[in-house]
């Protein structure tokens, strides 16, 4: 239908002629090796950061890791969950790891549960492995589990007495 003008081509390249390729479909043409390399792994995502200067009435639920700075009343559920210095949640926290630098009322639960420094908690702790720095300050009971993100506190009542903490560390 539509050709190429020639009329701006030097006369030697018009009379030139290229021997045909071979007529294979590129479906069927061997693709290298580097082709067949699987996809590089999905990069984790970055944390999800609730600032300093927000406020949230309501539950979080994430399957990845998310960090407290502002204010929270609600549960908490994550995979890391850290709770910044200025950060204050009022409610459940759960998560794999917990990282406390800032203030909790209620349970916390996790399999990992790190208080700091600064770390302000007023409820029970609920653990696998728990970690209290020196100068944080704990109010409430602490029970050690296998499995402590599983039912909410149905497992507690079959525990022993769990072990009442008030003060500082």
């Amino acid at each position: 239908m539509f050709s190429k003008s020639k009329i701006n081509e030097p006369a030697a390249k018009a009379t030139e002629t290229k021997p045909a390729a071979p007529a294979t479909p590129a479906s069927d043409a061997p693709k290298p090796a580097s082709d067949y390399a699987s996809p590089a792994p999905k990069a984790k995502p970055p944390a999800s950061v609730l600032s300093s200067d927000l406020t949230v009435k309501g539950n979080l639920r994430t399957s990845g890791d998310i960090q407290i700075e502002g204010q929270v009343e609600g549960d908490i559920h994550a995979h890391l969950l850290t709770i910044g210095e200025t950060a204050t949640v009022k409610g459940e926290c759960v998560a794999d790891d917990v990282v406390i630098h800032g203030r909790i009322v209620g349970r916390v639960r996790g399999l990992k549960v790190r208080l700091t420094s600064t770390a302000r908690v007023e409820g029970d702790i609920i653990h696998k492995t728990i970690a209290i720095e020196s100068g944080a300050h704990f109010e409430g009971s602490v029970q050690r589990h296998d499995d402590p993100l599983t039912g909410n506190g149905a497992k507690a009542a079959k525990a022993p007495a769990p072990e009442k903490a008030t003060g500082e560390a």
